[in-house]
């Protein structure tokens, strides 16, 4: 049966693409500037005779095509980029990049991908459909990959029937897939305030107009947009990440620097509330004697789940691995950029264990000691593979 080879042949390539996410978590690549990692994809797509292009400067998409290539098309997504955080995992493939870290898993999305292709261009004739293998620059980082592959033409000749993508999760044991339909992650926009004013001598705080009282003010104030303006029921996070201004005990300074995020699971209200950001912001700091420079960077829309592609992906996770190890994804408020594929075509964006509590694995993502299972690549190779060929 197919899926007995698929699962065979992912348990014969484990260990070579295990040194596989090995070389590309040593060799970490900020957002948009994956050009080794990218190399090496193309290099490998090479190797197994799986044709492809490259767009969006890194971008690289692949076509499988079985049997009857034209009776459908299914995408598989995986992302290739790095986080600027510095790496302190004591292992043999640490980061050799300072200051830059593979701490959300896209190093073993690649390599599940990668490992899929090999796995579906082997068994081709055992199979119907076109696989269309996406590998993605840019999830972190606004505008976000997926939309520029999307501009270039990503989803069009052929355009696929609906889109997969997995991402590891450390809070779940490795082992384990966890399917959730319908709006399953928020939207993220990005917050950026300068407020200034004439600063001067601490000790004489009548002559100016205080930017560092100000802006502590407005972190406050603005909090009151969610609590005061929203319901309590739709989920909703202001979070001020970033507070710069001043560099000495005497001086204060003419100017302050604040970084934010908003996220939200409601267009109407998004966009509403990002007006409010906007008011509150100039009203109340003017009121204070000073003016402030504001930008709401709109990001990612929230990931909205197909339900009926869902539902699909989790039986057949549930064939794949025997339904006591498929559970429900929970609602989270994080982003992730696979929206906009998903607001496009149907999408199925799912997570795969990765962790393991017994051997200390359970460090969350964006953290510098993330790490994962990597029992959860067998896994994740062979689960991609079947999605595409079943």
């Amino acid at each position: 049966m197919l899926k007995e080879k698929i699962q065979a042949l992912a348990g014969q390539y484990a260990a070579e693409f295990i040194q596989i996410r090995h070389h590309i978590h040593a060799n970490p690549e900020l957002s948009f500037k994956e050009f080794n990692t990218s190399k090496l994809v193309q290099q490998k797509l090479t190797e197994w005779g799986i044709p492809f292009e490259v767009i969006a400067t890194t971008g690289v998409v692949g076509l499988i095509k079985g049997k009857n290539p034209d009776k459908k098309v299914i995408a598989l997504r995986a992302d290739m980029d790095a986080l600027p955080i510095l790496e302190e995992n004591d292992v043999p493939y640490k980061s050799v990049n300072d200051g830059v870290m593979h701490a959300c898993g896209h190093d073993v999305h690649t390599t599940c991908l990668l490992g899929a292709a090999k796995i579906l261009q082997e068994l081709k004739d055992d199979w119907e459909g076109t696989v269309k293998l996406i590998f993605q620059p840019g999830e972190e980082k606004n505008p976000g990959g997926a939309s520029l592959m999307i501009k270039e033409g990503v989803l069009e000749n052929p355009r696929p029937s609906g889109i997969f993508a997995l991402h590891v999760h450390p809070g779940v044991e490795v082992g384990r897939l966890s399917f959730r339909g319908g709006m399953i992650m928020a939207s993220a926009d990005e917050i950026y305030i300068t407020i200034k004013a004439k600063g001067g001598h601490a000790a004489a705080p009548q002559y100016t107009a205080d930017t560092i009282l100000i802006a502590s003010q407005l972190v406050v104030s603005l909090q009151q947009i969610v609590s005061r303006n929203n319901s309590p029921f739709n989920p909703s996070v202001l979070s001020i990440t970033s507070f710069q201004g001043g560099n000495t005990t005497n001086v204060i300074p003419s100017e302050v620097k604040l970084m934010g995020t908003f996220r939200a699971m409601n267009e109407e209200w998004r966009f509403r509330a990002h007006e409010l950001i906007k008011k509150q912001t100039v009203e109340l700091v003017h009121a204070m004697g000073a003016t402030a420079d504001i930008l709401v960077d709109v990001g990612y829309p929230f990931v909205l789940n197909d339900e009926a592609l869902n539902e699909v992906a989790r039986k057949k996770g549930e064939e794949y691995i025997g339904a006591e190890h498929v559970e429900t994804t929970e609602l989270r408020m994080g982003a992730e950029d696979f929206a906009f594929y998903s607001h496009v075509i149907p999408g199925c964006f799912f997570r795969i264990g990765a962790g393991n509590m017994a051997k200390g694995i359970t460090s969350g993502v964006h953290t510098p000691t993330f790490n994962i299972d990597e029992n959860a690549i067998e896994m994740g190779m062979g689960f991609m593979a079947w999605l595409g060929a079943s």
